[in-house]
């Protein structure tokens, strides 16, 4: 019922606005589920076909199949999780059920056996054939073999018979491929993506998603057996399978030889005892390396194809409170697997075992393995009944962390795992971390002379106020295990460099970068005349750095960035630093490197790179080339007012495919072998000419502080100067490089749908606001204030109707504004910090954290503890100057905030209600600091607008707003109808 109302109010409201566009109309809050974006998007590595995904906000989206020249345009309905093969050959994908089976599956509460699920796609681009197989789960194929395939099957289709199955992975047409025309998408990056690229490099759909989630759920039977699915293995040349039975867990080296299957116990066949297989592709053989285990875990195999670890346990009853895992080895020309370390191993620690939880690693060489030790857990007692056990947390001041922080990180401790590794040709055991150093970086892939371990033990405790924590640094030797301290109470994050020549880093405190080397310690870019942190930095902590692009083959040189060029660096000081980009200071426009082969962690003499380029007026985007050699200047490709993002490259071709957008046009992907030509691919939300649209522009005046102030103001696309519009401004913090960034009408977290207002008759103006420690309050005053009676003087704003929204920091700023001044007709906070006294000793639910880093070094800005400086905690607390507030106010706060307490908008309503201040506030019960749920999304968009229109357009208001929604009518009424009788 509540979505059929929304759509009933929805018409209501839409019924009694006036419509004077012509043939434009206003957005209504029926268009949401229709708006697409762009998802996935591939090149294949000869550059000769392209891939990507169009999905709408809600329902069945499809995937697009191209030509670079876009004349062959394919498109397959639901799919996703694509990836080409390796020779270009094939295009992989799964296909989703359809939206509305999945929906009421889940309506219907349909148990997993018969829920939708998924289907693999196979198409070949040679023969532009279809094989369509029902019910898989995941499907993998080797990073660097292009013969193979294999592919998981849900349990449905794992009890058919073999014939049952090869006759539905015949060879058939697909009746939901379409020829179509150029279609275009989003550059957003799409949260419904489940494919990932595993640490090996293999393309691994072994993600749940929300149509298979419970698609194991029931292999657990009374006796705790999980019995295994089918898996085929299918030759992709010429069409020959083989089935394996009971796979649970699967992985291809990366040449496509080996494949190694993990297989359950049968609950049938009770002679069926856990297994490790390996079958080999070329011999098309399969042996069985390992049996009978109470559990097998973690598959892993080198790069070069020729060796297997894994985790194994057989020794303890099924049911044991307590497992011993060991490690297992196998090499090429071995019968069977051996153990290669357990709890017994030397240079093990007294109680302590391997780790299930960390997957084993080869080194690139192949010549160590790394897996995980741990501290034997104690057993739980359970003798003990719950009804007595007393339930208590302790808090002690000498823990290292607040109860809450381990509390919340309480399942991520009982996994914690120490780094350990065996020497393959000497089989030596070796411990590299512990609770003193627990974290350990390797250098070169694994085969380094050196690592380095990082320890914060000892400096957690201010983490309550730092926001993080200052670490010590030590040189591991991987032969010995020995350590040597590096540097201590280090503000940043050290690294390798790529040729594991030296440890470096950049100190937070110290503002500059250091390298180490044999023992010393050098300043990294002596001799640059610029900063290499953030310039307009304006927190109370130490600036961050504008970062490292890359080393030089070789560790020779290192790139480093300022503000705005690329300085190349001689990390021993014996050359002078050299500005390679040259011109961006002067421009006023950043390089930014674009990484274009994610496996190549250096840069070579003579190689052409491709920079980003944003000019900071303007905010126009482009493109830049710099061949690394002979002091060239870059070349500008292009550039223009438009955002680009999202550049790919074929592996074995100059071919690129890159996305465009600007606040008046979706997303849409470009094809191009030189950034100059290009070729426009697609073309998404095509019904935008239906509605009136927006126009961005740079706007600038004089904030109350004297400085320039810089904002965007975004206009209808009707825009008569002659009028006068209602005005709501919405800010966070610096919003103004975003002004070519395309924004969708969405029903959105709690943040201002600015299409959906500006296409109504709203001016909205998104100023940048530039912060002064202790002053974070008034500065949000000076800037949006100022900004907003800067527009009035233009004459086309109306200045009794203004309003402000925002939403966190944003809803905080809100909310202090309105006790400053009376100049807005209505204010909208969301999940706002009410009172900074209580606020600052509060917990951040969401992480377990203390919130007073946030006001002492961080976004708060007040740069001093509560007890030094109380004065400024009550000045820029909203609370503390209420009685003067003359703005009605919505508040959002809800009771699942893990950012901001919900009792900080408790305060601030509690507060204003006792002051008779029109107030409301909107808790939407287990949500979440931004909302998560589309149904809340789409009620929030509906309230704001009937808020805004009420108080800045003179529409009727809502009964909401007027009369409330008793709680004995919750759930039952929503409060969206027009009170009539309301004057």
């Amino acid at each position: 019922m509540l979505r059929l109302k929304y759509f009933i109010v929805v018409g209501l409201f839409l019924s009694s606005f006036s419509i004077s566009f012509g043939q434009k109309k206003p957005l209504d809050h029926t268009v949401y589920d229709q708006w697409q974006s762009l998802g996935e998007k591939s090149i294949s590595s000869n550059g000769q076909w392209i891939y990507f995904t169009v999905d709408p906000q809600e329902g069945d989206g499809y995937l697009v199949l191209s030509s670079p020249d876009s004349l062959t345009q394919i498109q397959f309905n639901r799919g996703y999780s694509a990836s080409f093969t390796p020779d270009a050959k094939f295009l992989i994908f799964k296909i989703k059920p359809p939206y509305q089976d999945v929906r009421n599956a889940k309506i219907k509460k349909i148990k997993s056996d018969a829920f939708p699920k998924d289907s693999l796609g196979i198409y070949d681009l040679t023969k532009k054939t279809l094989n369509k197989i029902s019910n898989v789960i995941s499907y993998k194929f080797p990073k660097d073999s292009s013969s193979w395939i294999a592919y998981h099957l849900g349990k449905l289709a794992a009890d058919t018979s073999i014939k049952k199955m090869q006759k539905d992975t015949a060879v058939k047409k697909d009746t939901s491929i379409k020829q179509q025309i150029p279609v275009i998408i989003e550059q957003t990056p799409d949260k419904k993506q489940k494919r990932k690229l595993s640490a090996k490099g293999e393309n691994d759909d072994d993600v749940a998603d929300d149509n298979d989630e419970d698609a194991d759920g029931d292999l657990n039977d009374a006796n705790g057996v999980v019995e295994g699915t089918d898996l085929v293995v299918q030759n992709l040349l010429d069409g020959s399978a083989i089935t394996f039975n009971l796979v649970q867990e699967y992985l291809w080296s990366e040449n496509g030889k080996l494949l190694v299957l993990k297989s359950s116990a049968s609950k049938v066949d009770k002679a069926k005892k856990p297994s490790v297989l390996v079958w080999r592709s070329i011999e098309k053989r399969t042996d069985s390396i390992f049996t009978g285990a109470n559990d097998i875990r973690n598959l892993a195999i080198d790069k070069q194809g020729y060796q297997i670890s894994f985790l194994a346990e057989r020794d303890s009853a099924v049911k044991s409170l307590q497992k011993f895992y060991k490690i297992w080895y196998w090499r090429n020309g071995d019968k069977e697997a051996s153990v290669l370390a357990d709890k017994f191993s030397v240079g093990m620690k007294a109680n302590w075992s391997i780790s299930q939880y960390l997957t084993p690693y080869f080194s690139k060489s192949g010549s160590r393995v790394f897996f995980g030790t741990a501290p034997i857990p104690s057993i739980k007692d359970t003798s003990l009944i719950e009804m007595d056990l007393v339930k208590l947390d302790i808090w002690n001041y000498k823990d290292d962390y607040l109860q809450p922080y381990q509390l919340k990180n309480v399942e991520q401790e009982s996994r914690r795992s120490y780094l350990a590794s065996v020497d393959l040709n000497s089989k030596t055991f070796l411990q590299l971390a512990d609770p003193l150093v627990p974290q350990v970086v390797l250098s070169q892939e694994g085969d380094g002379d050196f690592y380095i371990g990082i320890s914060d033990v000892g400096n957690r405790i201010s983490m309550q106020w730092e926001g993080a924590t200052k670490k010590n640094i030590f040189e591991i030797d991987p032969k010995s295990g020995n350590r040597k301290a590096i540097v201590s109470n280090l503000n940043g994050m050290p690294q390798i460099s790529p040729a594991g020549t030296y440890v470096y880093w950049y100190d937070m405190s110290k503002k500059g970068y250091s390298v180490y080397q044999n023992g010393g310690i050098k300043s990294l870019g002596v001799g640059i005349p610029t900063v290499l942190y953030d310039e307009e930095y304006d927190m109370p902590s130490p600036p961050t750095p504008y970062g490292i692009m890359r080393w030089h083959e070789k560790d020779s040189f290192v790139y480093v960035y300022d503000r705005f060029d690329v300085w190349k660096v001689d990390p021993l000081s014996v050359r002078k630093p050299e500005n390679i980009t040259l011109t961006g200071r002067k421009t006023h426009t950043s390089f930014r490197m674009i990484v274009l082969d994610n496996e190549k962690k250096d840069i070579s003499y003579g190689e052409k790179i491709v920079l980003r380029t944003f000019d900071e007026v303007s905010k126009h985007s482009g493109i830049s080339s710099l061949t690394i050699c002979c002091s060239e200047k870059p070349i500008q490709l292009q550039q223009g007012g438009y955002s680009i993002a999202s550049v790919l490259k074929s592996k074995n071709s100059q071919s690129f495919i890159y996305t465009k957008e600007t606040f008046s046009t979706a997303p849409s992907i470009y094809y191009s072998t030189d950034f100059s030509a290009e070729k426009k691919l697609s073309s998404i939300n095509l019904q935008q000419a239906d509605y009136n649209w927006m126009t961005a522009e740079l706007f600038t005046w004089k904030a109350y502080n004297g400085r320039v102030a810089t904002g965007i103001v975004y206009k209808p696309e009707n825009f008569d100067p002659a009028k006068k519009y209602p005005l709501i401004a919405y800010f966070y913090e610096t919003l103004s490089d975003g002004l070519f960034g395309y924004l969708p009408p969405a029903p959105t977290p709690s943040r201002l749908n600015i299409p959906f207002f500006v296409s109504r008759g709203y001016i909205v103006l998104a100023p940048d606001i530039r912060y002064t420690d202790g002053n974070p309050g008034k500065s949000a005053y000076d800037y949006v204030v100022s900004g907003a009676r800067a527009l009035v003087k233009k004459g086309w704003v109306d200045s009794t109707k203004m309003g402000i929204q925002g939403q966190s920091w944003g809803g905080y700023q809100a909310a202090h504004i309105i006790t400053r001044t009376p100049l807005f007709a209505a204010a909208w906070a969301g999940a706002p910090v009410a009172n900074m006294t209580s606020a600052y000793g509060g917990i951040r639910w969401e992480s377990g954290m203390n919130r007073q880093f946030q006001y002492e070094k961080s976004q708060s800005r007040i740069g001093a503890t509560l007890w030094q400086k109380p004065q400024l905690y009550i000045e820029n607390s909203p609370l503390f100057y209420l009685p003067a507030v003359k703005t009605p106010l919505v508040i959002m706060s809800n009771d699942n905030d893990g950012a901001v307490p919900w009792y900080q908008g408790i305060e601030l309503f509690t507060a204003m209600r006792r002051l008779n201040k029109p107030v409301w506030m909107l808790n939407y019960n287990g949500e979440a600091h931004n909302l998560v749920e589309r149904k809340n999304r789409k009620d929030i968009q509906i309230r704001e607008q009937q808020f805004f229109d009420w108080l800045l357009k003179g529409e009727k208001p809502a009964v909401w707003l007027t009369k409330g929604v008793p709680a004995t009518e919750k759930g039952k009424t929503w409060g969206f109808e027009t009170d009539l009788d309301h004057p």
